[in-house]
C-alpha cells in the first residue's frame, strides 16, 4: 500500500495504463475491447450505465471526493488559507487557464471543435507530482507547495465546469435531495468519534451512495457527489477516510479511467486532416500552460507580496508551468463530457491529451532536472522535497 501513496508509482501506472489502452484499441482484440466498455450493466428498466460511464462517472465520484477532502483542508489549515499564501498560485492558476483557452479558441475559432476549450485547462497533480520526485530531487519544497496549491485550484475550475456547463435539464427536486443527504452526512460524520463508529461508518457510505444516485439522476454530472461529499464531511474523519482510499484510487480508480478514456482508435489520416480538437488540446496543454503559469506567476512576484512563501523564481514558474500541462485525468473527462455527442472528435481530442500531455512531461522532466541540479549545486543542504 506504501507504494500506492508515494508520488512515482502512482504516474507510472497511470501512464502504462493508457499507454495499454491505445495499443489494445488499435489492435485485432480493439473491437472486443471497446464493446466490453460499451456493454451496459446494472439493473435492467431501473438504473443501467455502460461499462465506461460506471468508470466516469461512478468510480471517478472517489476520486473528486478525496480531491475535495484536500481542497478542505488547504483552505482550512494548508497552503491557501489565507489570501496572502493564496495570491502567487492564484494568479498564476488564472494564467494556466486562460491562456490555454485563448490558444485553443484560436486554433478551433468556427469549428465544431470550439466547444472543447475548457479540456486543456486542467492539471493532474498526481502526475506532475510524480515528475517532481522522480526528476526533482533535491527542489526547495516551496515548488512543490506553489505546485500543490495551483493543481488544487485548477481542481477548483474544473469542477466549476463540470458543474456549470455539462449540466442540462437539472431536476431541481432530485437536487434538492441529494443536498439533504449531504447535509445529513456532514452533520452524521460529526458523530463519528462516538462509541458507535462502525454504524455511523456504515450509514455514511449508505448516504454517499445514495448521493451519487440523486445527483446523476438530477442531471448534474455525477462526480459532482465526491465533491458536495468531500467538503461537507468533518474535517478528521475526512482526513481517514482519504488516507484509507488514496491506494484504491491511485492503483485502481485512476488507471481504470485512464484505460478506458484512452480506448480511442487513431485516425488513419494525415496530420493535416485532423480535427482542430486535436491540434487545440496539442498546443494548448504544452503551450499554453508555460505561458500562462509563468507569465502570471511572474507578474504575481511584482503585484503581491514578495514576503509572502513561496517565492519563486522565473525558471522555478517556468518548471511549474511545464509541470502544469500535465493535464491527463481530468482533461481527459473534460473531452468526454466536450465531446459526448461527437465520437470522432471526442477521441481525436483525447489524442490531443494523451499527446500534449506527453510532451509536457518532457520538458518538464528537462527543466525540473535542470533546476534540482542548480539548487544541489548552489544550497546542498537546503530543505527537499520528499516523495
Amino acid at each position: 500500500m506504501s507504494l500506492l501513496r508515494s508520488a512515482r508509482f502512482p504516474a507510472i501506472v497511470l501512464l502504462a495504463a493508457a499507454i495499454l489502452a491505445l495499443v489494445l484499441a488499435n489492435s485485432p482484440i480493439g473491437p472486443a475491447v471497446l464493446a466490453v466498455k460499451d456493454a451496459y450493466i446494472g439493473i435492467p428498466g431501473v438504473f443501467e450505465l455502460s461499462v465506461g460511464h460506471w468508470v466516469q462517472d461512478g468510480l471517478l465520484a472517489v476520486f473528486f471526493f478525496i480531491v475535495a477532502i484536500e481542497l478542505q483542508f488547504e483552505l482550512t489549515n494548508g497552503e491557501l488559507n489565507s489570501a496572502r499564501k493564496a495570491m502567487q498560485p492564484a494568479i498564476a492558476a488564472a494564467g494556466g487557464v486562460i491562456v490555454p483557452i485563448v490558444i485553443f479558441l484560436l486554433v478551433s475559432a468556427g469549428t465544431d471543435s470550439a466547444r472543447g476549450w475548457p479540456i486543456p485547462t486542467a492539471t493532474d497533480i498526481a502526475f506532475a507530482l510524480g515528475v517532481l520526485a522522480v526528476f526533482g530531487k533535491g527542489l526547495p519544497a516551496g515548488i512543490r507547495i506553489f505546485l500543490l496549491a495551483l493543481a488544487i485550484l485548477d481542481d477548483i475550475v474544473g469542477i466549476v465546469f463540470i458543474a456549470v456547463l455539462f449540466t442540462d435539464g437539472v431536476d431541481f427536486g432530485m437536487l434538492a435531495l441529494a443536498a439533504l443527504a449531504v447535509t445529513v452526512f456532514g452533520v452524521l460524520s460529526r458523530q463519528i468519534d462516538t462509541r458507535a463508529r462502525i454504524p455511523i461508518t456504515i450509514a455514511l457510505v449508505i448516504l454517499g451512495i445514495a448521493t451519487w444516485v440523486l445527483v446523476y439522476e438530477s442531471g448534474v454530472h455525477a462526480t459532482i457527489a465526491g465533491v458536495a461529499l468531500g467538503l461537507a464531511m468533518a474535517q478528521q474523519p475526512a482526513l481517514h477516510a482519504r488516507h484509507a482510499l488514496e491506494p484504491w484510487v491511485n492503483g485502481v480508480v485512476l488507471p481504470l479511467f485512464a484505460f478506458s478514456a484512452a480506448l480511442v482508435i487513431i485516425p488513419s489520416v494525415a496530420p493535416s486532416q485532423l480535427a482542430p480538437a486535436f491540434w487545440g488540446v496539442l498546443i494548448a496543454l504544452p503551450v499554453g500552460k508555460i505561458i500562462g503559469i509563468t507569465l502570471f506567476g511572474w507578474v504575481s512576484l511584482r503585484v503581491g507580496n514578495r514576503g509572502a512563501a513561496p517565492h519563486l523564481s522565473f525558471a522555478d514558474l517556468l518548471s511549474a508551468g511545464a509541470l502544469g500541462g500535465i493535464g491527463f485525468t481530468v482533461s481527459l473527462l473534460l473531452s468526454e463530457l466536450a465531446f459526448a455527442g461527437d465520437p470522432l472528435l471526442r477521441d481525436e481530442a483525447t489524442l490531443g491529451v494523451l499527446g500534449g500531455s506527453l510532451i509536457s512531461l518532457i520538458i518538464a522532466g528537462v527543466l525540473v532536472a535542470q533546476r534540482a541540479r542548480h539548487y544541489r549545486r548552489v544550497a546542498p543542504d537546503a530543505e527537499k522535497v520528499t516523495a
